[in-house]
C-alpha cells in the first residue's frame, strides 16, 4: 500500500479500555483531537495477545485508557502488559493514560508506588518544558484519579516529560513519559476530565503529530481494514442505536390523546390524590409530585382494576402482569427485562397529547439497585426461593392509561386519557376536580400508630469500620470513590388497619410537608409501598424532535441551622476539595454514561452549584446530552430508555470506576439494598421520561391484598419477619468516601440524610 492510499483512509484508533467509567469521555476528546476518526473499543480482557497482534496492523494508533487496580495485577491490566513488549514490526504509535502510563513505565523498569497523599478528583498544576507532548500548551491545571505513581528508572528507556510538585505530601510526582525509541506516550493525569485545563485536547492533538510523523518516518502500512477485524474488535464508537421491537401485548392507542384543561391555580396534589384513590390501601396507586423547586408538575394516576401492574425480579425467566385478580407470567425468551418493556410500549409511542406537560399516560414505578448492578454483569447473590419469597420486587411498574397532571408553573390542570371512548371518565373528573376548588385534604386524627416506632438505626462503630475500609480500597487505587450505605429499619403498628383506610399515604402527607421536595413520590404497588421526598433528579428524556437527555447529580450536603446561610454553605461546599472532587468524579462518570449512548454531544451545563432545599444545602452538576437526530427519528423514547440502562445504578449511589466500586461495596455492606439507591419515575407513551434517584426515601413489604395487591382480602401472617400487626419500612442512607473522608463526618452526614424521614415518623407517632 502507498502511503497515497493510506492518507485517503480515516485514521482509526483502538482504544483498550480496562473497565473505567471514564472512557467514553477519553473517546470523545480524542474525536475532537483527530476529526473524523474512527475509534474501536474494547475491554482489556476481550482479545488474546495473539488476537492484539493480528489486529494492530489495521490500526493507526493504540490508547490505552484508565482504569482502577494496579498494573502489576495481571486481572487489573490484561492484554495491555502484552502491547509493549510486541515486536518490532509490529509497533505502531501509543497514547496511554493513568493506567496505561504506569503500566508502559513498570514493564521498562519502573517501579510502583504508593502515594502518601491519595489524589481522587484533585486538580495540579502539569510543569513540562513545552516542548514535544505538551508544544504549545502553556500553563496546564489537570485533575487526578490516581493513588498509585511510578519512580522510573534513573538512565532507563522510558523518560519523564512532565511533573507535579505535591510538596510534603508527595514530592515530584511523574505526570508524563514517552519511551526513547519506541512510540509510546503517556500522561497520569486525566486530559479528558471537564476540569483539566490545559494538556487535554492540545496533548492529544499533539500526539497525534508525533505519531503521524513516526508512521511517515518508519514507513508503517496501516492494512486495508476487513470484515474479520471487525468482527473482532466490534464497531466504532459511538456505536449506532437500534431496536427491532419483538412481538408486544399492547394494544394501540387512539390516533388523539383526549384532554380536558382547567385553570385550578390553588389545586391541592394531596387532595386530587384522594380523590383518585390514595385513600384506600387495598388500591394500587401512583403519585409523582413536584413539591418544591426546581420542580414544576405533578402526576397522579387514576388506575382502574385492569390496569397492568408488571412486576419481575433479576434471574427470572419471566414477567409477571397483574390485571385484576388476574396475574401471568409471559416469558422473556430472547429478551432481557429492557427491551420487553420496549416492546411493550412500541405500540403506545407517537400518538399526540398536550406538548406543554411531560406527561400523556405510560408506565410509572420504579427500579430496583439490583436492576442496574444486574446489568453490569456483576453476579448477584441470591437468598433461597422461601427465604426471597418476601423480597421486594426489582421492577415494579404500572401502566397508567387515566391521569391528572398540575403545572405548579401556570395554575393549570390536565385531565387526560389515553383510552378510546373514555369520555365519561373526562367529564366526571373534571366535574370532580371543578367541586374541590375550596376544599384541603384530609388531615390526620390524632397519631397514626398504636404505639412509638421502634427505630434501628446502622451500628455506628460498624460503620466507620467499614469506611476505613472502604479507604483500603482506594489506597490501593481500586477505586477513586465508594458510596457506603447502610439501612435503618422502622417497626411501626398502625393505629387503623381496615382496607380502606391508608396509613402509608397519611405518612406521606406529614413526609411531603415536613420536607417538600423536588422528586417527592407516593407509589403504592403491592407487595411494594413506597414514599419519597428526594431532592435528585437521576434521568430525565424529553420528546423528539427536540429531545434532550438531563441528569442532576447531587454530592455534598451541609444540614440548614441557624447561622448556616448560602454563603456559609457555599464556602463549605464549593470551598472544599473533599466535596468538589466528590461531585466531579460522578460529573466524569455520568459524561461517560451518557458519550456511550449519544455520542459526542454531552455538555456539563452546570458545575457544582449550591442549591437550596427544605432542611439542607445541597451542591448539585447539571450534565445535558443531545442524541444524533438519525438516532431518535422513530424511535421516540427507546434510545432516552437505552440511556437509562445504560447508566443505572446511579453513579453517585456507588462511586467510580462504577463497576469496580459496586463489587466492593458488595463486600462491605450487608445484602442487597433494593429499592433503595433505585430509581423511580415514568415513561411517557410520548417518548419522555423522568427518573429520580431514590434517596430520602423509605418503604414496606406488604402483600396482603390478593396478587399483586389486587385483591380485597386481608391476609394473617407476618411481614418481613414482624409480629402480626406491624410494618416494617426501610429507609437507606450514606455517602461518598473518598480519601480524605473523616469517619465521624461521613457518620454524621448520614445521620443528616436519614432525619427529613425519621422526623416524619416521629411526628406521625404524635
Amino acid at each position: 500500500m502507498t502511503h497515497a492510499n493510506m492518507s485517503l483512509q480515516a485514521p482509526r484508533i483502538l482504544l483498550i479500555d480496562s473497565y473505567d467509567s471514564f472512557t467514553h469521555n477519553l473517546a470523545s476528546l480524542f474525536r475532537e483531537a483527530i476529526p473524523g476518526c474512527n475509534i474501536h473499543v474494547v475491554k482489556n480482557d476481550t482479545l488474546s495477545p495473539e488476537e492484539l497482534v493480528q489486529a494492530l496492523p489495521h490500526f493507526t494508533a493504540v490508547v490505552v485508557g484508565p482504569g482502577p487496580g494496579s498494573p502489576e495485577n495481571s486481572h487489573d491490566i490484561g492484554v495491555v502488559r502484552h502491547l509493549w513488549r510486541i515486536a518490532d514490526d509490529d509497533v505502531l504509535p501509543v497514547f496511554g493514560v493513568c493506567l496505561g502510563l504506569q503500566s508502559m513505565a513498570i514493564e521498562y523498569g519502573a517501579k510502583l508506588k504508593r502515594l502518601n497523599v491519595v489524589k481522587h478528583g484533585q486538580i495540579s498544576r502539569i510543569i513540562h518544558d513545552g516542548s514535544g507532548l505538551f508544544k504549545g500548551v502553556g500553563e496546564a491545571n489537570a485533575v487526578r484519579y490516581h493513588s498509585l505513581h511510578v519512580d522510573l528508572q534513573a538512565g532507563g528507556e522510558v523518560e519523564e516529560l512532565a511533573w507535579a510538585d505535591d510538596g510534603a505530601e508527595n514530592g515530584r510526582v511523574v505526570m508524563a513519559a514517552r519511551h526513547k525509541t519506541r512510540p509510546f506516550w503517556a500522561v497520569q493525569y486525566h486530559p479528558e476530565s471537564v476540569c483539566t485545563a490545559g494538556g487535554g485536547v492540545e496533548v492529544l492533538r499533539n500526539f497525534w503529530r508525533l505519531a503521524q510523523n513516526w508512521t511517515l518516518t518508519h514507513e508503517r502500512q496501516q492494512k486495508a481494514w476487513t470484515a474479520d477485524v471487525e468482527c473482532l474488535v466490534g464497531s466504532p464508537w459511538p456505536h449506532v442505536w437500534s431496536h427491532t421491537p419483538p412481538s408486544s401485548p399492547g394494544i394501540g392507542l387512539p390516533s388523539k390523546i383526549a384532554t380536558s384543561v382547567l385553570h385550578l391555580p390553588d389545586a391541592s396534589v394531596a387532595l386530587i390524590s384522594e380523590l383518585l384513590g390514595a385513600c384506600e390501601e387495598c388500591k394500587p396507586f401512583v403519585m409523582l409530585e413536584s413539591a418544591a423547586q426546581p420542580g414544576r408538575f405533578s402526576i397522579v394516576g387514576s388506575l382502574t382494576p385492569d390496569s397492568p401492574q408488571i412486576t419481575y425480579k433479576v434471574g427470572d425467566p419471566h414477567v409477571n402482569i397483574a390485571r385484576g385478580n388476574e396475574v401471568c407470567l409471559e416469558s422473556l425468551g430472547s429478551h432481557d427485562i429492557w427491551s420487553w418493556l420496549t416492546s411493550f410500549m412500541h405500540p403506545y409511542k407517537g400518538k399526540t397529547g398536550a406538548a406543554e406537560i411531560p406527561f400523556w399516560g405510560g408506565l410509572v414505578g420504579y427500579l430496583g439497585y439490583e436492576v442496574g448492578v444486574d446489568s453490569l454483569s456483576i453476579p448477584l447473590p441470591r437468598h433461597s426461593t422461601a427465604e426471597g419469597a418476601a423480597r421486594h420486587p426489582d421492577v415494579n411498574l404500572v401502566f397508567v392509561e387515566r391521569s391528572v397532571i398540575l403545572d405548579h408553573s401556570t395554575g393549570k390542570v390536565y385531565v387526560q386519557s389515553i383510552r378510546s371512548g373514555d369520555e365519561a371518565w373526562l367529564e366526571d373528573t373534571v366535574r370532580r376536580l371543578h367541586g374541590t376548588h375550596s376544599e384541603h385534604a384530609k388531615t390526620p386524627s390524632g397519631p397514626l400508630f398504636s404505639e412509638p416506632p421502634v427505630m434501628q438505626l446502622p451500628d455506628d462503630s460498624l460503620y466507620k469500620a467499614r469506611i476505613q475500609l472502604a479507604k483500603e480500597h482506594l489506597f490501593a487505587g481500586d477505586s477513586y470513590e465508594l458510596c457506603l450505605t447502610a439501612q435503618t429499619h422502622i417497626t411501626t403498628r398502625p393505629r387503623l388497619a381496615d382496607t380502606k383506610t391508608s396509613n402509608s399515604w397519611d405518612l406521606y402527607k406529614i413526609l411531603r410537608q415536613r420536607n417538600p421536595a423536588p422528586h417527592s413520590g407516593y407509589l403504592r404497588l403491592h407487595p411494594t409501598t413506597f414514599l419519597s421526598s428526594s431532592p435528585e433528579r437521576f434521568l430525565s428524556f424529553s420528546r423528539a424532535p427536540n429531545s434532550i437527555c438531563q441528569l442532576r447529580p447531587i454530592k455534598g450536603t451541609v444540614r440548614k441551622a441557624p447561622g448556616i446561610n448560602r454563603a456559609v454553605a457555599e464556602e463549605a461546599l464549593v470551598g472544599s476539595p473533599k466535596e468538589v472532587a466528590e461531585n466531579l468524579m460522578i460529573v466524569d462518570l455520568i459524561r461517560h454514561d451518557l458519550h456511550g449512548v449519544l455520542g459526542e454531544d454531552v455538555a456539563v451545563k452546570q458545575f457544582c452549584k449550591v442549591e437550596e432545599y427544605e432542611t439542607v444545602w445541597q451542591l448539585v452538576s447539571v450534565i445535558e446530552g443531545k442524541p444524533p437526530q438519525h438516532s431518535v427519528d422513530g424511535h421516540e423514547g427507546e434510545l432516552g430508555w437505552e440511556a437509562l440502562r445504560r447508566s443505572l445504578p446511579p453513579g453517585s449511589m456507588t462511586g467510580a470506576p462504577k463497576k469496580r466500586s459496586v463489587e466492593i461495596l458488595q463486600t462491605l455492606e450487608d445484602g442487597e439494598r433494593g429499592i433503595y439507591s433505585g430509581v423511580f419515575g415514568y415513561w411517557c407513551v410520548g417518548g419522555g421520561g423522568d427518573w429520580s434517584v431514590v434517596i430520602r426515601s423509605c418503604f414496606k413489604y406488604d402483600d396482603r391484598f390478593g396478587p399483586q395487591g389486587r385483591g380485597s382480602a386481608e391476609k394473617s401472617h407476618d411481614l418481613n419477619g414482624t409480629a402480626p400487626g406491624t410494618e416494617e419500612w426501610v429507609i437507606g442512607a450514606g455517602g461518598a468516601i473518598t480519601a480524605l473522608s473523616d469517619a465521624e463526618a461521613e457518620w454524621d452526614e448520614m445521620v443528616v440524610k436519614l432525619e427529613s424521614v425519621l422526623r416524619t415518623f416521629e411526628a406521625a407517632a404524635q
